[in-house]
């Protein structure tokens, strides 16, 4: 049974970085040939897809987000990591984490809901 799992600080002051972690039971994520991916849904807004890491480490991005996102992972914990800097109010949002197959995110972390807030 996969599961994914979000966590992070849950309020971020303007300017600074915000950085969440997906931990990943139930799969590996080295294994083929799975992308992680992030996802945020700002309050009333639709869903926007900042990046993914894949099975063999590679890193891409949307190019909205490219210039100040960084995702990583720690094979040895099985779980990978969203870094987003120099946030603004306009960052708040639940912030999800998913498995991509192909072109579909088959499995969803709960989300988690971080803010930008002074």
């Amino acid at each position: 049974h996969v599961q994914l799992q979000e966590s992070g600080p849950g309020l971020v002051k303007p300017s600074q970085t915000l950085s969440l972690t997906c931990t990943v039971s139930g799969v590996s994520i080295t294994a083929n040939y799975y992308y992680w991916s992030w996802i945020r849904q700002p309050p009333g807004k639709g869903l926007e897809y900042i990046g993914h890491i894949t099975y063999t480490g590679t890193a891409m991005y949307d190019p909205f987000f490219a210039s100040r996102t960084s995702i990583s992972r720690d094979t040895a914990k099985n779980e990978f990591t969203l870094q987003l800097t120099a946030v603004a109010p306009e960052d708040t949002a639940v912030y999800y984490c998913a498995r991509r197959q192909n072109w579909s995110l088959d499995t969803w972390g709960q989300g988690t809901l971080t803010t930008v807030s002074s």
